[in-house]
């Protein structure tokens, strides 16, 4: 979800049981937030879980809750 200026939203990411630990989740959220056509834009997510995951890829967390990668220059 995008305005395709400012800002992306990146919904919770989800891989099936069976795929886990396989790195499917890892690339699923590098072809959308690193390779797709808002990479440069400043990210929102909001999630309980897998902050590692997103961690990865430059998201921090102002709180327990939701997670900001700021736009890239």
């Amino acid at each position: 979800l995008s305005d395709e200026v400012h800002i992306a939203y990146l919904c919770d990411v989800y891989v099936l049981d069976r795929y886990h630990g396989a790195g499917v989740g890892v690339e699923l959220v590098r072809e959308a937030v690193d390779n797709g056509p808002h990479r440069d834009l400043r990210w929102c997510l909001a999630t309980h879980d897998a902050h590692g995951l997103y961690e990865r890829f430059g998201f921090a967390a102002p709180d327990a809750r939701f997670m900001v990668r700021e736009r890239r220059r």
